[in-house]
C-alpha cells in the first residue's frame, strides 16, 4: 500500500517528508515501546506511536524505517520535525487512537507484523 494512502485512510496531515508519499508501506507497527520496534520491525513498515521524542526519530533511521505515524493529534516539536526532516522520514499525524489508526490500516489489507521471527501476518 502506497504511504499516501495511508494518509488518506487515517485522515492525516503530512508535517515532513511529502517526497515519500509514493513509496510502497508493506507493514504497520503500532508500538510506543522503541526496544519492541528494534527488535520486530523490518524495512518497508510504517511506524505508528503515540510517542513523540527524539528516540522515536532515531530508532525509526537504524531499522531504515521511512515514515512515522503520531496518533491522537500529537504535534512534536520542532526540534524533532527538523530531526526527521534530515533524516527523510516522513511525519504523519492522525486524530485516531493507536488501536483505532491500526485497525483501519488492517481493515484496507495492511498486514502487522508478526512477533514470532518478524514476519508479516
Amino acid at each position: 500500500m502506497k504511504l499516501k494512502k495511508i494518509k488518506e485512510i487515517l485522515k492525516g496531515e503530512i508535517l515532513t517528508g511529502k517526497s515519500n508519499l509514493d513509496k510502497e508501506v508493506v507493514a504497520a507497527f503500532g508500538c510506543d515501546l522503541m526496544s519492541d520496534v528494534l527488535a520486530f520491525v523490518e524495512e518497508g513498515t510504517v511506524l505508528l506511536t503515540g510517542l513523540t521524542n527524539p528516540q522515536v526519530i532515531r530508532t525509526a533511521e537504524m531499522i531504515d524505517v521511512f515514515a512515522i505515524i503520531f496518533v491522537r493529534d500529537k504535534t512534536p516539536s520542532e526540534e524533532i520535525l527538523e530531526l526527521a526532516e534530515d533524516r527523510g522520514i516522513t511525519i504523519i499525524t492522525t486524530a485516531y487512537t493507536l488501536y483505532t489508526a491500526c485497525g483501519k490500516l488492517y481493515e484496507k489489507g495492511l498486514d502487522g507484523l508478526s512477533i514470532e521471527e518478524g514476519i508479516r501476518n
